[in-house]
């Protein structure tokens, strides 16, 4: 009996470490600078953006993201076809070892489509990530204008994006 209960608490032990391990692709992603875009009235859409640190030596897919701010959201990417900017669904998003994948206008995003209630600059959205592997990851994001993010120059990324943007929409 002594010998069965100690082989028990073995697989146990093993099998809860082993979910551990799998359960963690969730707290290998570091998430920065995350908004979520005002929705003027009428639109029937939003779309957040951040970016994804992925501190692991695997690749982890984006699979999913839900929130309760609106009715379905789906992941995005803006592909450039021939000059013209198309935005399609996609059924990942991945984040390369060691590496870093930016959620940014004209590229991946998430979209938040038929909000729940108007977004508007000062509110807080929250939207969970779902990984591959089932693990989750709520990120809480601040509404911003769209009009202040295009001005501000600041940025390298928007400043370099706006310019490849119009240099591709003559």
């Amino acid at each position: 009996m002594k010998k069965t209960l100690t082989a028990f608490s073995l697989g146990l032990l093993t099998s809860i470490s082993s979910f551990q391990a799998m359960a963690t692709q969730a707290d290998d992603i570091s998430v920065s600078d995350p908004f979520a875009r005002e929705v003027p009235p009428g639109a029937p859409a939003s779309a957040s953006f951040m970016t994804l640190d992925n501190m692991s030596d695997q690749a982890i897919k984006l699979v999913q993201a839900t929130s309760e701010a609106s009715k379905i959201v789906e992941l995005h990417v803006h592909t450039n076809d021939n000059g013209v900017m198309r935005m399609r669904k996609v059924e990942f998003i991945e984040i390369p070892a060691n590496g870093q994948t930016v959620l940014n206008p004209g590229g991946f995003h998430i979209m938040l489509i038929n909000p729940v209630t108007l977004l508007k600059v000062g509110q807080t959205v929250s939207v969970q990530l779902q990984f591959e592997d089932g693990s989750t990851k709520q990120v809480d994001m601040p509404v911003k204008s769209v009009k202040n993010r295009m001005g501000n120059m600041n940025n390298g990324m928007d400043h370099k994006m706006k310019h490849d943007m119009s240099g591709h929409m003559h």
